[in-house]
């Protein structure tokens, strides 16, 4: 077992990577007086892939990489071991947090030009907004990924080669290309919501609203597909 010191700094360096190379593309693609400005969808769930590879293996030796409370949880339910699991979310999305910052930094002359909405650089948001559509979408996506992430696990030599992580890496742009359309895939609470508090509160011109009515499906369907990914991972395997 990782000490806790070392899986709330792993969490929190490693989600903060991810966070701001995901929102980095995503500030890429959308921003005025950007070189990628308009690049597309394929670069952006690339951009979300080498994301997660960079921040799991630079969090992989302190706290494991989950980067993710769906994940942690899934991991929770089936292990059946919750002792930390504060701990790797307190991590997860204070790294969040900052990695949203760091992002708008990145940017920031770019931002400082802005005349647009923003919410879609930090957070994700519907292209059609179906309550319930959005949440099954959201729950099914998060199910793919920690169906992936556990039965991978199962596979001894991608754990003792390193793959792993790539693996999982790839799953994630395979399920942006594939079911990322409809939500903006977040499937992951802590991607979702530290980058948009962050949105709220950064000096941003003309950002426009962070949606915080919707703000609870990124979190809901990517908890409850990782339960029902979880139990169903434990009756099958």
């Amino acid at each position: 077992m990782f000490s806790n010191g070392d899986v709330f700094i792993g969490e929190l360096i490693g989600t903060a990577v991810l966070i701001l190379m995901g929102s980095g593309v995503c500030a890429a693609v959308t921003l005025k007086h950007s070189k990628a400005r308009a690049s597309g969808w394929i670069v952006i769930t690339f951009g979300w892939g080498f994301a997660v590879l960079a921040g799991a293996y630079i969090a992989g030796p302190l706290s494991g990489g989950h980067l993710n409370p769906a994940v942690t949880f899934a991991l929770a339910i089936d292990s059946g071991d919750w002792d930390q699991v504060h701990l790797y979310v307190l991590g997860q999305m204070l790294g969040a947090m900052t990695g949203a910052t760091l992002a708008w930094l990145t940017y920031y002359g770019q931002f400082e030009k802005n005349e647009e909405p923003t919410l879609g650089i930090f957070s994700t948001g519907p292209e059609i907004r179906n309550t319930w559509q959005n949440l099954v979408t959201e729950t099914i996506a998060t199910m793919v990924l920690i169906l992936g992430v556990l039965s991978f696990g199962m596979t001894k030599g991608l754990g003792e080669s390193g793959s792993l992580t790539l693996i999982v890496a790839l799953l994630v742009v395979g399920i942006g290309l594939s079911l990322g359309g409809p939500t903006g895939y977040a499937i992951n609470p802590a991607r979702d919501l530290g980058p948009r508090i962050m949105h709220a509160v950064l000096p941003i011109p003309n950002k426009g609203t962070s949606d915080w009515g919707y703000s609870w499906i990124p979190v809901a369907g990517p908890l409850a597909g990782a339960a029902l990914a979880a139990l169903l991972f434990r009756a099958a395997f």
